[in-house]
């Protein structure tokens, strides 16, 4: 009996790894009902008290997949004024013209699914789930004992290369870290993060010349950031290099950085639907001029301060990016990038540092997929400091230990995403009115993040799942107790 039913336990947690949640409950619940070993017990109890949180939680990314394609054809995008993309939309019959409610552009639901459909959901250079890096292209490199704010030169942006391939055995993805100067040239950052790196890379070509983007062609091991869509509106200055990327065989990142209460709704979910909408738009448009192109979800939800900044110190960034990282793992199947690992803060001190550190290990222990951001970045992302990349690494190398050593029957830990059954009409009210600060939707949805917080720190106050790994939803650093 002991063999069947570690048999039958390994199966539960098999299905667990696949996010079949019900199948796994009713493995569980089989369990139960039996007469088992007391370890094997203990384990079976821990697992089907998250069953039930883990099976809504599911329901409510399908809910944000279903919700996504809904915006793009009930309510439609801004792209009226735009020439290029009507032309391309009309010629693939992807308009539906008969939805005389939608607020903007409305795309057909079968079109829309036709388009994902060409998606590949595989690819060779993946470097694999929870897989840390740099990027974010922070316009200043931060020098230490100099304060004046500057772009990194060549010698310097070569200093970060040599950085970055001593600490291979941590990187997952070398995506651009900083802004150059003009010793430099974006052509010849590639070349030299080529080079230097033998894993993952991301560059924006935006800067490349056209003989120059045949670079990245057909190259697995390179991803090209690029954008389209903001506020449900496309931008004009991008319109063209979206296209030339998208045409040009290369693998797209595909970036929607919208920002919750200031670009887009204050609701967790009513967030993550409008921004999976964006990247579901922006593959659209990528299959219908390059059919199979390679596309990341590349949706970086980011959550404001009281006093209206971006925050990467907040516990919220981590929590939405875990979130989204979760609608394409568990219902996409899309390969994704998201953020975390950063912080608000300017100055290099332990604090910096140990925010960086519990925001990785959250995004560990809920799961991502590619994480950008994570190494070296400060002042939320205006900054990299080759020095905090350093420490990032190292502490980064301690805590992957401290990982591998975890029990391995803890399964998959619930985020609890809070559920907003008007994230559809809030986020219809912001296409009607403009914007998201006229939108009542919004103001109703003002403590949302704090009460998703809470709740998530009193399910961790009474199950400690990795009670010798530093890593937390709550701002306590130095100021109270720290919850695993």
């Amino acid at each position: 009996m002991s063999d069947r039913a570690q048999e039958s336990l390994n199966k539960a947690l098999e299905f667990e790894n696949e996010f079949d949640f019900r199948k796994a409950k009713a493995v569980y619940d089989d369990l139960k009902q039996n007469d088992i070993p007391d370890n094997i017990a203990r384990v079976v109890d821990f697992r089907l008290e998250d069953m039930d949180p883990l099976i809504a939680e599911k329901e409510t990314y399908q809910r944000i997949h279903h919700n996504g394609i809904r915006v793009l054809s009930e309510i439609g995008m801004n792209v009226a004024e735009s020439e290029e993309l009507m032309e391309i939309l009309m010629e693939a019959d992807a308009i539906d013209f008969e939805k005389e409610s939608a607020v903007f552009i409305p795309i057909k639901e079968n079109y829309i699914n036709q388009c994902l459909e060409r998606c590949p959901r595989n690819w060779s250079g993946d470097p694999g789930n929870n897989s840390f890096g740099t990027g974010a292209t922070p316009p200043f490199l931060k020098r230490v004992g100099d304060n004046e704010l500057r772009q990194a030169s060549r010698a310097e942006f070569e200093d970060i290369v040599r950085s970055v391939a001593r600490n291979e055995d941590v990187i997952g993805i070398f995506s651009l870290p900083v802004a150059t100067d003009k010793s430099v040239t974006a052509f010849e950052v590639a070349q030299l993060m080529e080079g230097g790196f033998s894993g993952l890379k991301m560059t924006s070509t935006k800067g490349f010349s056209d003989d120059e983007m045949k670079f990245l062609a057909g190259k697995d091991h390179w991803v090209d950031g690029t954008s389209l869509i903001t506020s449900l509106t496309f931008m004009s200055t991008m319109v063209s290099p979206f296209l030339r990327s998208a045409r040009s065989g290369a693998n797209l990142l595909l970036l929607d950085l919208t920002i919750a209460g200031s670009s887009g709704p204050g609701s967790p979910e009513a967030l993550l639907t409008l921004i999976h909408a964006q990247v579901l738009f922006m593959m659209v448009v990528a299959q219908t001029v390059n059919p199979g192109v390679l596309c990341l979800h590349g949706g970086i939800p980011s959550v404001t301060e009281a006093g209206g900044d971006l925050s990467y110190s907040s516990p919220h960034q981590t929590l939405i990016n875990a979130a989204m990282a979760r609608v394409n793992s568990w219902i996409t199947r899309l390969p994704s990038a998201q953020s975390g690992g950063s912080t608000s803060i300017v100055e290099l001190t332990n604090e910096a540092v140990l925010e960086s550190e519990l925001s990785r290990n959250t995004l560990r222990k809920y799961g991502a997929h590619i994480v950008r951001h994570a190494m070296g970045a400060m002042g939320s992302l205006n900054f990299f400091s080759l020095e905090k990349f350093e420490e990032d690494c190292d502490r980064e190398r301690k805590n992957l230990k401290l990982f591998s050593s975890a029990p391995v029957d803890r399964g998959i830990l619930p985020l609890y995403t809070p559920v907003d059954q008007e994230a559809m009409e809030g986020i219809k009210e912001i296409a009607e009115k403009g914007g998201t600060k006229n939108a009542d939707h919004t103001l109703r949805k003002v403590d949302s993040f704090s009460t998703w917080e809470k709740s998530v720190n009193k399910a961790a106050e009474k199950k400690l799942y990795y009670p010798n790994i530093k890593d937390t939803v709550i701002k306590m650093i130095g100021k109270g107790t720290i919850v695993p």
